[in-house]
């Protein structure tokens, strides 16, 4: 069969399925007369439903939407729109879309409508926005290593010169000078890890068995009174990464979990894993569009993040802990993003949910040497 046979054989509702994005097309009494996949998972209702109804029905009363279709139907011209809000019941709060409505000439009065939520757009844009807030401590941490640790050596030294010659009553003071000087430099440690900006050596890894690694280490020490869920695709392909920082990233976000649970006897955190196919981001420096297939998911059932940190939360120095110093997350969204990956946090008064997309090894992918057991299994 000749190419151009073949490519008119395949019915135009297959092609339109595999698009992820809700495509719907409207007659010129407003009903509707199809709707891919994505469609019926939009408006939660299955395509033979769909086509009983009309696209009035299906929106809240004086959507911006009804509107853009008839200015199509007038100008028989497309138009595209940008967060136009589609909240109901039905649909869900705060239900926000970019549209895109077009006239099908072939059939009068008819018009095509795709939606693209604006909750992982948004998401992506967070995202470029945490991996520069994470580059600025990079450069914060360098500058921090060099001016402040070599003055802070002298000043411990000087505190611990003193200890020797002043009164009982003024060890004191200079034990606490010591102890200061001992909790900066360690803060300063730990900022050090974002100025490291050495390529990853990454290659195929189970993701599974870095789960397994993480719940072992989280069920024998902080979370050992914490029910730990699993829920796992076990078809899923090898993520492209470096075994080392995933469990690190998800050592860090268990371990938050646990202690947004804390002493609750009904706490519990939940690990999953899914191959969702479709999401695509710009890699940076770079024009071209990368794959994340890969979701892996940190959930609890805590009291939640309060709707003003939640914006900011992967910001450095963000933190809700008394003792905290707000690297954690940052530190995660560094890795990810290094990873080429994406990280988001969604949370309510019922618990949050971190989720990470991440790349699925290629065999064109570079492939690297390791000798302590991070070959996927």
């Amino acid at each position: 069969m000749s190419r151009d046979m073949s490519s008119a054989a395949v019915p135009a509702s297959i092609v339109l399925n595999t698009i992820r994005r809700p495509v719907v097309m409207v007659d010129q009494e407003g009903l509707i007369s199809f709707a891919n996949a994505e469609a019926e998972d939009f408006f939660r209702s299955s395509a033979a439903v769909l086509a009983k109804n009309s696209l009035v029905k299906l929106l809240p009363f004086g959507s911006p939407l009804l509107t853009l279709v008839d200015q199509v139907r007038e100008r028989n011209a497309p138009v595209n729109e940008y967060r136009v809000d589609v909240s109901s019941p039905r649909l869900g709060l705060e239900k926000l879309v970019d549209v895109y409505v077009a006239p099908v000439p072939e059939i009068s009065g008819s018009v095509v409508v795709m939606l693209q939520e604006r909750s992982m757009a948004d998401k992506i844009e967070r995202q470029m926005t945490h991996r520069s807030a994470a580059r600025s401590v990079t450069g914060l941490a360098a500058m921090l290593a060099h001016e402040i640790k070599n003055p802070l050596s002298g000043i411990r030294g000087a505190a611990q010169l003193l200890e020797t010659a002043v009164s009982d009553e003024d060890r004191s003071l200079t034990r606490l000078i010591t102890e200061e000087t001992d909790r900066i430099v360690s803060l300063v440690d730990r900022m050090e890890v974002f100025s490291d900006e050495r390529p990853i050596e990454r290659q195929p890894v189970n993701i599974h068995v870095v789960f397994d690694r993480v719940k072992a280490i989280a069920a024998n020490g902080f979370a050992r009174r914490i029910k730990i869920n699993e829920i796992y695709d076990p078809s899923l392909p090898p993520v492209y990464a470096n075994r080392d920082q995933l469990v690190q990233i998800f050592l860090n976000l268990v371990k938050n979990a646990a202690e947004a649970i804390g002493n609750d006897p009904q706490g519990e955190i939940t690990l999953t894993t899914a191959f969702r196919p479709g999401i695509r981001v710009m890699a940076p420096g770079s024009r071209d569009r990368v794959s994340l297939p890969l979701e892996f998911c940190v959930i609890d059932n805590g009291p939640g993040v309060s709707e003003d940190i939640l914006p900011i939360l992967f910001d450095p120095f963000i933190t809700t802990k008394i003792n905290g110093s707000g690297l954690g997350l940052a530190l995660v969204a560094k890795l990810v993003g290094e990873h080429g990956g994406v990280i988001e946090c969604d949370s309510t008064p019922r618990g949050t949910s971190f989720r990470i997309l991440m790349p699925a090894w290629k065999d064109d992918h570079p492939r690297h040497s390791f000798s302590d057991g991070n070959q996927a299994q």
